[in-house]
């Protein structure tokens, strides 16, 4: 539902009041995305017991969210090209705050999960355009440097701030609330967005979107991921999995044959044959699968295990999403002017890598200071140091005419990456415990077990990462003097790693 206001065009006076005014209101939208991303994490526990989810059923209240959000991403950027980007964010805004109602007030696994998925829809309509918008707003360089540095700042900044939003809400009131907070920060964003944002002149309809493939890529995605979640149940080589895995790539293959003959893809397959593009995102996958495993089964761990109540986990996440935060303010993007792509990716990946094996070594008593600080801290430190220079290096040899599109791709193949992973880790991990359980052992020792083998894989999965990064990547160039207009482009480049950023 978009704004009836008569758009103020792009080719209107505008002052410059005005302009850092609509940052404010992009702002504001981004916050509710990242506050969203990880506002659920400490609440999962909670939700879990009241709605009765199974262990492997749970991540599906992450990963509806996720599959959607990178289904229609692209979709929603070219729609902001052919109808208006104003009409998409006010849209996506609308969308978003009616489905974190739906959420606030669910009673039911069903309920509560639909609610997810359409308001990943409406944040990627959000978040599509919001980068355009500062573009547009900011031409000069030195103005779109800072509105960059404030949108990246409130992106991570928002996660950080959910967790212990999250953890006090469903605490003090409960889990209900985590989604509810969002309803006045969408009123404040849709009506102020109906009189600050100024509206560009579409291409128009009539040259087409491909919705069909973003509706493709989406039951392909969710199939998949409930052959995955439901495996523990039916088992890996039973009919029911095996048919709907099958189904999931025959859905897979028919998005592909689409994308090879529609007039406008959503995915040009041309885009997949940049070497620097697909391996980069492949990497990007598998660290953003380790990020989020760590915070969803972390959470579990913290609660279910360690008996740490929704503050105390909020708090714990706090020092890995602080470390992202303060390397995303410009640390990283100095680092990669000074020393190059590369030379800054394999060490955060690194870090990465011990930190989620770090985690294998927990207990049903483990202190937090010994082993979930430094883990936290070294993941927060390999993210925080990595996804900027993988996508760098993504876009590197990215024509012009297709930036938004590279930069698009690396978005969404986080967002699958991340919910078909998290999807899978958590079945493993859900089976480990049911085989312990049944042979006998404890339900804390059991979980904790399970846990284990999940961060085990995830480490393993960053190694891998690792290990490509260093074999099939080209070294870059550093910028030598790190001039101050080559750190402004380098922090417009993390931009886009930011949106949404994994918390």
């Amino acid at each position: 539902m978009a704004s009836t206001a008569p758009p103020v065009t792009a080719d209107a006076p505008r002052s410059s009041r005005m302009r850092w005014w609509a940052l404010v209101v992009v702002c504001l939208a981004m916050f509710m995305n990242a506050l969203d991303s990880s506002i659920v994490n400490v609440a999962l526990p909670d939700i879990q017991q009241q709605l009765h989810f199974t262990a492997s059923g749970l991540t599906w209240v992450v990963t509806a969210f996720l599959i959607s959000f990178g289904s229609f991403l692209l979709m929603a950027g070219r729609l902001g090209d052919l109808v208006g980007r104003r009409k998409v964010f006010l849209s996506g805004i609308v969308l978003f705050t009616v489905s974190s109602i739906v959420c606030g007030v669910a009673q039911s696994q069903t309920m509560l999960v639909v609610g997810r998925f359409f308001q990943g829809i409406g944040g990627a309509f959000s978040a599509s355009v919001i980068i355009a918008i500062i573009v547009t707003e900011f031409p000069e360089p030195a103005d779109r440097a800072k509105a960059m540095s404030a949108y990246i700042f409130v992106a991570v900044g928002g996660g950080s701030i959910g967790l212990l939003v999250g953890g006090i809400l469903t605490q003090a009131l409960s889990w209900h609330w985590i989604f509810f907070i969002n309803v006045p920060i969408g009123l404040l964003t849709f009506v102020f967005g109906r009189v600050l944002i100024r509206e560009n002149v579409g291409l128009g309809i009539r040259t087409g979107v491909d919705v069909t493939g973003s509706i493709l890529v989406t039951l392909s995605l969710m199939v998949g991921i409930y052959a995955i979640s439901t495996a523990t149940e039916y088992h890996w080589r039973s009919a029911h999995t095996l048919g709907f895995g099958a189904a999931s790539v025959l859905l897979l293959v028919a998005f592909f044959a689409l994308e090879s003959h529609v007039a406008n893809p959503i995915m040009p397959l041309r885009i997949l044959r940049i070497p620097t593009l697909t391996r980069s995102s492949v990497i990007r996958g598998m660290l953003a699968t380790g990020m989020f495993t760590t915070y969803f089964l972390g959470a579990l761990y913290l609660e279910g295990v360690l008996g740490y109540t929704p503050v105390q986990t909020g708090l714990a996440f706090l020092p890995m999403s602080v470390t992202m935060g303060i390397l995303s303010a410009g640390i990283t993007a100095r680092l990669v002017t000074r020393f190059g792509d590369k030379r800054v990716l394999i060490p955060g990946m690194v870090c990465g890598t011990v930190g989620l094996l770090l985690l294998t070594t927990l207990g049903t008593d483990s202190g937090y200071v010994s082993v979930m600080l430094p883990a936290f801290l070294l993941i927060g430190l390999g993210a925080g140091t990595a996804f900027a220079p993988l996508l760098s290096i993504a876009m590197a040899d990215v024509p012009v005419a297709d930036a938004g599109l590279g930069s698009g791709i690396v978005n969404v193949s986080m967002q699958m990456a991340s919910a078909l992973g998290l999807a899978v880790l958590s079945a493993i991990a859900t089976g480990r415990t049911h085989a312990l359980e049944a042979a006998g052992h404890a339900t804390d020792s059991a979980l904790t077990d399970g846990y284990r083998l999940a961060f085990l894989i995830g480490g393993l999965l960053v190694a891998a990462g690792t290990l490509v990064a260093a074999v099939a990547l080209e070294k870059s160039t550093p910028r030598a003097g790190g001039t101050p207009q080559e750190v402004h482009l380098a922090e417009e480049e993390l931009s886009a790693a930011s949106e949404p950023f994994p918390h």
